[in-house]
């Protein structure tokens, strides 16, 4: 034992009662139990395996040979160490003990997890997204090919491997490739088949920091593009609806000869005003209105921006030669508009859409009196 006590791997002794008889420094620093508190324990307690003491007690029968075992840390860290033993013998031949020399692995295993789990991280890619991913070496000899995407084109995975990229394909389908050999990373949108693609070509550098190979991946566009243009379609079905609803909810009726009438439903917001106040001005002048009866009666509710658009409205269609006038304000709206401090005296408002009518009609008739009364006083 003594001449490992200073040996860089981890050594350990124990005897034929599975008692720890020796316990050097690197078994100290590497399984975080200095050598007083290990020696006199049973190998087991200290490093218990899934079968107890079986495994310890069994190598003083077996020859010597190499296992990995996982060991937890007093610090609550792991360290994985490859152990191989050999038996101490007696003066008779017979096994007095085990001698375990242990090298730490942990960073070999871990590593090789690592490389595990990205295997199984490209596998679940390959079978399950419409990608091919393919490698080449420096030459653009293929070196990889797989992926659910090459089912479309007829080809199997690992057909190509061995083979040079430059005499499967012309010069343009290879473009990506040599820049990405020449140390460009390349990413572009083409087809193939008649069929959208995106491609990634991406170089893969030596220790030299020269590129040694490149690794391509190849999407198939077929299913996002053919989604996209359904989504559009949704979204324009559904922007048209909105439109269909908003003309519903805001209907510009003519009622009489030079009269239009707006009955507003629901909550009224600044942006469905400013539509409507659009809609309106417009409708006043393709029929040559002489009044513009907005009615509220439906209208629960306006922001405090909404009140001073409504206002604004009227004023506008007095701009253009017709008369706005309000009909059936309710309270909460009332209150919306005292609170706003807004003026009201210049705009004419009435109790309901039936006294607005009447409004009009009168004042049309009137009007029309008055003209006939001049053309006979001319006559």
């Amino acid at each position: 034992m003594e001449p490992l006590a200073r040996s860089p791997l981890a050594v350990a002794e124990y005897g034929l009662d599975l008692v720890i008889t020796g316990w050097n420094e690197s078994a100290a620093r590497q399984l975080g139990i200095p050598a007083q508190e290990a020696i006199g324990r049973r190998i087991a307690e200290l490093l218990p395996t899934p079968e107890d003491e079986g495994l310890w007690r069994r190598l003083l029968d077996e020859d010597s040979g190499e296992r990995r075992l996982r060991h937890a840390r007093r610090d609550g860290g792991h360290v994985a160490c490859a152990w191989v033993h050999h038996r101490v013998l007696d003066a008779r031949g017979e096994a007095a003990g085990v001698l375990c020399i242990g090298r730490d692995v942990t960073a070999e295993v871990e590593a090789s997890l690592r490389h595990t789990q990205q295997q199984e991280l490209l596998r679940a890619l390959v079978n399950n997204l419409d990608v091919i991913v393919w490698a080449s070496d420096r030459h653009g000899v293929f070196t990889y090919l797989d992926g659910k995407g090459l089912e479309a084109s007829g080809v199997k995975p690992g057909q190509f491997v061995g083979l040079n990229n430059f005499d499967l394909f012309n010069e343009h389908e290879t473009v990506g490739l040599r820049r990405a050999l020449r140390g460009e990373p390349v990413h572009n949108l083409s087809e193939a088949h008649g069929k959208p693609i995106e491609n990634w070509f991406v170089p893969i550098r030596d220790e030299r920091g020269e590129v040694d190979a490149v690794i391509g991946i190849t999407l198939d566009l077929t299913r996002s593009r053919r989604a996209e243009l359904e989504l559009r379609e949704r979204l324009a079905l559904i922007e048209r609806q909105q439109q269909v609803i908003r003309q519903l909810s805001t209907p510009i009726l003519q009622v009489w000869r030079g009269v239009l009438a707006l009955p507003m439903i629901g909550v009224v917001d600044s942006a469905r005003t400013a539509e409507v106040m659009d809609s309106l001005l417009q409708a006043v002048v393709r029929t040559q209105a002489r009044y513009a009866l907005l009615d509220l009666t439906g209208v629960e509710a306006v922001d405090t921006r909404t009140a001073s658009y409504l206002v604004e409205l009227v004023r506008a269609i007095r701009l253009l030669g017709a008369e706005g006038i309000i009909t059936g304000i309710r309270p909460s709206v009332a209150q919306t508009v005292v609170s706003l401090g807004l003026d009201l005296a210049e705009v004419t408002t009435l109790s309901d859409l039936q006294a607005g009518l009447k409004h009009c009609i009168g004042r049309s008739l009137g009007e029309a009196r008055a003209r006939g009364a001049r053309s006979s006083g001319e006559r």
